[in-house]
């Protein structure tokens, strides 16, 4: 088990994240993406509206502030005092919303009639030079805005507080309807880019539909493979799928050819064996001994094929040579002392073999060259593009080119007079093709033996 594996099988949160609805999880990440954007959009939205009616709603205050003082001048007492009124209805009107004051000296402010007999005040003794706005609560139930600024007039000394008033009911009206529209508005769209999303995720889903009626026909012994036209981003998963279902494919082939080639090679010694005991052949031991060696010989050349064809699925599947080599070499110069065994060659190859199959590749070569040699081995690691060659050489009389091709059959044996089974060499051809490697018999130049080219996808 892996470590992600172990990971998810003790953290059930994590098993729920990797399941579940796609099109949910994809609808609900875009709706929690739509709501920030349009919550903080809208937020920034609101408070630049707010502000530029903000801003209107204070200049038309201004506009009268600056009127104000410039129909401004000082009395014969020392007083301030207006030669113009003001255009509005609204100062003459008590408690009308809109006000205007004018204090300094130490004397009673000059106020419009519409303040009637209230006052406005500052929130703190200041001297403004330029205009200062702000907000104010000083009247019960009318919040103010409230433009202010600090004049000396010709013929004064004393600074003047002009100071303009108007409740904010009416600008608060103004921003209360952009609020009502820009909401409704922002959530409308917001339900409406949610629903793209979700339409949008169920049509780009839609071809996993045609997957899964393809897997169902499939089943249904309809169709052997997912062949209908598909979106690039999905296709190299369908690929990927018609790959693995012949590999399978493939894999039951060997099966069942496996199974019927065993079946074939046993019969023959059964048959003997059954005739043997049914007649009473003195020799019957000597029969059995014999048929029971050939049905050993074949279980185990066909055992060897079936773990080859199991493990070749493993994409981990990988072996250093140079340390398999090492391995059986220390076996076979225990079994054969007098063999001089050597190698060479690159000691980090790595191969796309399982290490025990490599080695059962590599022993029946070695083994072979010690047995069948003059005593001298000498094995070569190499690589040749995307191949590594494990190339075995000896000093024996080697073999014909005419007996290169028939030493690969089953139970061929061109030495009968040592023992052994007949199968090495097929074993490693058989083996090294389930791997799509390939097995060579050659005449070595150095030695004056055979020389063995085994060529193994590199990893």
């Amino acid at each position: 088990m892996t470590e992600d594996e172990r990971a998810e099988a003790l953290d059930p949160a994590l098993t729920n994240r990797m399941t579940g609805s796609l099109a949910r999880r994809m609808i609900a990440i875009a709706a929690l993406w739509i709501s920030v954007l349009l919550i903080g959009g809208g937020f920034a939205l609101d408070r630049v509206l707010t502000s530029a009616i903000t801003r209107n709603f204070d200049s038309s205050l201004e506009y009268v502030l600056i009127a104000m003082i410039r129909s401004s001048e000082i009395g014969p007492d020392g007083e301030v005092r207006l030669i113009e009124p003001l255009g509005d209805q609204r100062f003459l009107e008590p408690y009308s919303g809109l006000y205007w004051q004018i204090s300094g000296g130490g004397q009673e402010p000059y106020r419009s009639r519409s303040l009637w007999e209230r006052t406005l005040k500052a929130p703190t003794p200041h001297i403004d030079d330029q205009i200062h706005t702000y907000d104010s609560d000083q009247f019960p139930e009318e919040e103010l805005r409230i433009l202010e600024r600090n004049v000396i007039l010709p013929g004064s000394e004393v600074s003047w507080r002009y100071q303009i008033a108007q409740s904010r009911e009416a600008l608060d009206v103004q921003v209360g309807a952009v609020r009502k529209t820009l909401i409704p508005s922002l959530a409308l769209l917001g339900l409406g880019l949610i629903i793209l999303a979700a339409l949008q995720t169920f049509y780009g889903l839609w071809p996993l539909r045609h997957i899964r009626r393809a897997i169902a026909a499939m089943r249904g012994g309809q169709n052997r493979r997912v062949d209908a036209p598909l979106p690039l981003e999905v296709q190299p998963m369908v690929d990927e799928l018609n790959a693995l279902l012949a590999h399978n494919e493939k894999q039951a082939e060997e099966a069942r050819l496996h199974a019927g080639n065993l079946a074939h090679a046993l019969k023959t010694p059964l048959t003997v064996l059954v005739n043997s005991a049914t007649s009473s052949d003195s020799e019957l031991a000597e029969t059995v001994r014999r048929e029971a060696a050939t049905m050993q010989r074949q279980v185990d050349h066909h055992l060897a094929r079936a773990r080859a064809v199991g493990r070749r699925g493993a994409a981990q599947a990988r072996a250093v040579v140079w340390d398999s080599v090492q391995s059986v070499s220390r076996a076979v110069a225990a079994l054969y002392p007098d063999a001089r065994l050597d190698a060479a060659g690159d000691r980090a190859l790595v191969v796309q073999v399982e290490r025990q199959d490599l080695d059962e590749l590599v022993g029946n070569l070695l083994e072979n060259a010690a047995k069948y040699g003059g005593g001298s081995v000498f094995v070569t690691i190499g690589r040749d593009g995307a191949m590594a060659e494990i190339i075995v050489e000896d000093d024996g009389a080697g073999i014909s080119p005419a007996d290169r091709t028939r030493i690969f059959d089953r139970g061929v044996r061109l030495d009968s007079g040592k023992p052994g089974t007949g199968l090495g060499l097929a074993i490693v051809r058989d083996v090294a093709e389930i791997y799509g490697g390939t097995i060579t018999l050659e005449e070595s130049e150095d030695l004056g033996g055979l020389l063995v080219r085994l060529r193994l996808p590199a990893g």
